[in-house]
């Protein structure tokens, strides 16, 4: 049904004549940030992503479709919502059934990119297991969409507030290729490093481009993790982030929070805790993510022209 779509002229466009295309999530809009830093945020990695010479589509659902980039009111309007709904894969049919305004995850997002033909996506972190989850089986959708869903993810690894080690495993097992962008190890999202090791490092956007494409036309499905190391300047202590994670961690623990409000908790825990700097180290790692997205589209889209006139 892919009458539910609909695009601005710019991304329609692009789409058409072959140009790069980076698809953006919209939780960061609606749950991810306070207004109005959240739309400045939103339009600075639109912008980010243009001057690497690739086209931004920021994804969201609205009046009963699914929107393929978002207008500036759109974006205003998204940031200003208090009731978007946050979207994963399970929502998507009931919230465009009710025309409800839906703010879309990492899953849903990677859905919506898919049905549009865009192949790569630029976010913060992935989702991943959650601590405890032998008990509770409390696992992101986002891992689920990537053993199946065709949609490259360049991000700055997984929320350091999961267990990176199940999240690794829960990855291999679904065949999902974790690449590490000038990097060996698994970024853990407000660090540069954790103690796992990537399945690939590559130091060259166009060989991570060649493999995607490769991947894709042997009818291999399923995602791949392009992870990108927070910045060095504006990464935060392990030691530190570590211990104010394990005392929001107790907090939520304590007040019973669980299953998908966990991760909203935490991340306002830690952010009170650290006195707005993961915030800021959010927001750095997320331009770093668009601008290495845009670079990884645009050789990607080179290639997939070039494949065409062979």
């Amino acid at each position: 049904m892919k009458t539910a779509l609909t695009y601005t002229s710019e991304v329609k466009e692009a789409l058409d004549t072959g140009k790069a295309v980076v698809a953006l999530e919209s939780t960061i809009i609606s749950h991810g940030m306070p207004y109005p830093q959240n739309v400045e945020t939103a339009r600075e990695l639109e912008k980010i992503i243009r001057e690497a010479g690739a086209v931004p589509a920021t994804i969201a659902l609205m009046d009963g479709k699914i929107k393929i980039g978002l207008t500036d009111e759109e974006l205003e309007m998204l940031g200003n919502s208090s009731d978007a709904a946050k979207a994963s894969r399970r929502d998507i049919g009931y919230l465009l059934a009710t025309k409800q305004t839906g703010a879309t995850t990492v899953a849903a997002t990677m859905i919506c990119a898919d049905l549009a033909g865009i192949r790569i996506f630029a976010t913060g972190g992935i989702g991943g297991v959650h601590r405890g989850a032998e008990t509770t089986m409390d696992i992101s959708a986002d891992l689920e969409e990537l053993g199946q869903t065709n949609v490259a993810v360049v991000c700055a690894g997984a929320k350091s507030i999961l267990d990176l080690g199940l999240t690794m495993e829960y990855l291999e097992t679904k065949g999902v290729p974790v690449i590490g962008y000038q990097t060996d190890k698994l970024p853990a999202f407000y660090t540069r490093s954790s103690e796992f090791d990537v399945t690939y490092r590559s130091d060259d956007l166009s060989e991570i481009a060649s493999s995607l494409h490769i991947k894709w036309s042997l009818g291999l499905d399923g995602g791949a993790v392009i992870a990108n190391p927070i910045p060095e300047d504006e990464a935060m202590s392990k030691s530190f982030i570590d211990s104010v994670i394990a005392e929001a961690l107790k907090e939520a623990e304590k007040n019973g929070i669980r299953g998908k409000d966990t991760t909203p908790f935490l991340l306002g825990k830690i952010k009170e805790m650290t006195e707005g700097k993961s915030l800021e180290a959010n927001i750095a790692l997320v331009k770093h993510n668009a601008a290495v997205g845009a670079a990884l589209a645009v050789r990607y889209a080179e290639i997939q022209k070039n494949s065409a006139a062979e």
